[in-house]
């Protein structure tokens, strides 16, 4: 049983020098996100390099992760797959290995309409016992779950949650209107975080938390606890760095971040290759301007 609420990092894949899996780096970020107060861990998303990843490197990251975590947070790994049939052992795998849970996105590549989405993620969850969130974004992947399309989802009842990145914010309190607790909501945007739990959202699924996770926790949880102006001060100079979530290369701008605070490399996965040039040269402004006036953090831990 997930309790969905809180912060769940969607955690990058370090990679060696020879682009190999580098569990060690990986290691010190994780520990990093629990020492913080993470509420669970996302494997295996946009983030995570997921389309690069093999099989077997995949099956590695959850097992390994399972055993690091040692029960603290649940374990959830992506599916993004092109069949249904894909999908559902891509789910069967991850039980083997360990997860307690699974982020879903619509199909890959085909374009599917609402009723082939729907029996999309029907299927999936009916092959598996493991709870399930909905990933939700139309922007970057191009099908939107609709209000109507979560009713049907309804009758399954292992699809509990849903990663809310359609950039409408008033989709929260439509989600609330209709559904009331029925799924468990969590912003998927950054840029979009503090005011996404302030209309109500469960939790967040973060970028920049790879980062700086003891800060994205202290948003949530100040946010939570009603101390809002305390929230919005560390937001306000979150919002920069955050910035680099909203952008077709945010793997690259938040490796970045996680060298600059000590917890991550620089290490991508061709194609993707590191920032160059006035890019490069930009992000790396933002972070060091970012890190340089890190705020200092009342204690937020007893408030999760």
């Amino acid at each position: 049983m997930i309790q969905w609420k809180g912060v769940m990092p969607a955690v990058t894949t370090k990679f060696t020098d020879k682009d190999e899996l580098d569990m060690d780096m990986f290691a010190v970020n994780i520990n990093a996100q629990l020492d913080a107060g993470v509420s669970g861990l996302i494997l295996g998303g946009t983030l995570g390099e997921a389309s690069t990843l093999t099989f077997e490197e995949r099956k590695q990251l959850v097992i390994e992760t399972v055993k690091m975590t040692e029960g603290r947070v649940p374990v959830i790994i992506n599916i993004a797959e092109q069949t249904t049939k894909g999908a559902i052992h891509a789910a069967a795998v991850a039980l083997e290995c360990g997860a307690q849970g699974l982020m879903v996105l619509p199909p890959m590549r085909y374009k599917a309409n609402d009723h082939e989405t729907v029996t999309y993620f029907k299927a999936i969850a009916n092959s598996t016992d493991l709870p399930i969130m909905i990933y939700n974004n139309p922007v970057d992947y191009g099908i939107e779950v609709t209000m109507d399309m979560f009713q049907e989802l309804a009758e399954c009842h292992n699809i509990e949650a849903v990663k809310e990145s359609t950039r409408d914010i008033s989709n929260i309190t439509r989600m609330r209107a209709r559904f009331g607790d029925r799924f468990k909501v969590f912003t998927g945007v950054d840029t979009l975080g503090l005011e996404s739990v302030l209309m109500g959202a469960d939790g967040w699924v973060a970028g920049l938390v790879c980062a700086f996770p003891r800060e994205t926790c202290a948003i949530y949880a100040l946010a939570k606890a009603g101390r809002t102006e305390e929230a919005l001060e560390i937001y306000r100079w979150f919002l920069p760095l955050l910035e680099l979530d909203i952008n077709p290369q945010l793997v690259q701008n938040i490796k970045l971040a996680e060298v600059a605070t000590g917890i991550g490399t620089e290490n991508v996965r061709a194609p993707r290759l590191p920032l160059i040039g006035a890019t490069r040269a930009h992000v790396l402004e933002v972070i060091e301007r970012g890190v340089a006036s890190r705020p200092t953090l009342p204690d937020y831990k007893h408030l999760l």
